[in-house]
């Protein structure tokens, strides 16, 4: 089982939550900031970003780099996340494996590659950039996807594999974004995590979805599901300490019912990582 360093348990910052954290202190071992809300040069957002880091450890998450677009990289866009990067001192920066933007519009949606030797060799090529201008290793998530590109001739799970080890970059495990695409397109989830190289697993997501019976839909305005929770558990005696964070984007509830929640995640890790490893 891997040891690797491992930040805990932590809650994605949001600002409906900004003063209850710095009076309240909860019990959350870091938490996980989206990089476009900080990338400005003031204003209320720095200022509780500035007080909290103080307290806690930070993450850096993005939405908006589209690695996997056809465009040119933004690299505006990139020397004013190294900026905020500078700032923060986070732990890692992290992003998708996705394209959500052409040359001139920014999409508000995360949409997946045609997973083939050339998106891969594309994508290997934009992150080198990536690294190079961050100076630290990129992290990348999978996204929860509703169809899937023809064209693909790998899983999502090989390509990160596969990227990972052309790259160096590291892996963001989102549990739900797997289970969601696992019933969406009828593949195995725990064959999607047995594909990726535990070793370059660095993140696990978990958060909540909408069930419409015959697909879900990644919404993160829910409690997480009982079968991502599973999922999770399995996960973790595969991987071993992983840096578990939990996402609420919408219907934000009373912070106490997320402390609750990441208190199920400490509970259930404890479980998984006392029983024999999964293979």
């Amino acid at each position: 089982m891997s040891m690797r360093t491992t930040l805990g348990f932590g809650l994605g910052l949001r600002s409906e939550y900004y003063q209850q954290i710095l009076e309240q202190r909860p019990a959350v071992d870091w938490f996980e900031v989206i990089s476009e809300n900080y990338l400005v040069d003031g204003g209320k957002a720095l200022y509780f970003l500035d007080a909290i880091k103080e307290h806690y450890p930070l993450v850096m998450h993005g939405v908006s780099l589209s690695i996997g677009g056809a465009h040119a990289l933004d690299l505006d866009y990139l020397r004013r996340l190294r900026k905020l990067a500078d700032r923060v001192r986070p732990q890692w920066v992290s992003d998708h494996l996705c394209w959500s933007r052409d040359s001139a519009h920014q999409l508000h949606d995360l949409l997946p590659l045609p997973f083939t030797e050339e998106s891969l060799r594309h994508v290997a090529e934009r992150v080198h950039v990536v690294q190079d201008i961050l100076e630290r290793p990129l992290v990348l998530e999978n996204v929860s996807a509703y169809l899937q590109w023809k064209s693909s001739c790998m899983s999502e799970s090989q390509f990160l594999a596969r990227l990972s080890q052309m790259t160096g970059c590291e892996l963001l495990l989102d549990v739900n974004n797997v289970y969601v695409s696992s019933r969406n397109q009828g593949f195995d989830p725990w064959q999607f995590i047995l594909e990726l190289p535990r070793e370059r697993i660095r993140q696990i997501h978990l958060a909540g979805h909408s069930d419409y019976g015959q697909y879900l839909i990644d919404t993160h305005d829910a409690p997480i599901a009982d079968p991502v929770w599973a999922l999770y558990g399995k996960a973790l005696s595969h991987l071993g300490p992983t840096a578990t964070l939990i996402e609420r984007d919408d219907h934000f509830p009373p912070l106490d019912e997320l402390l609750a929640e990441l208190e199920q995640a400490r509970t259930l890790a404890d479980q998984a990582l006392s029983a024999e490893p999964c293979s």
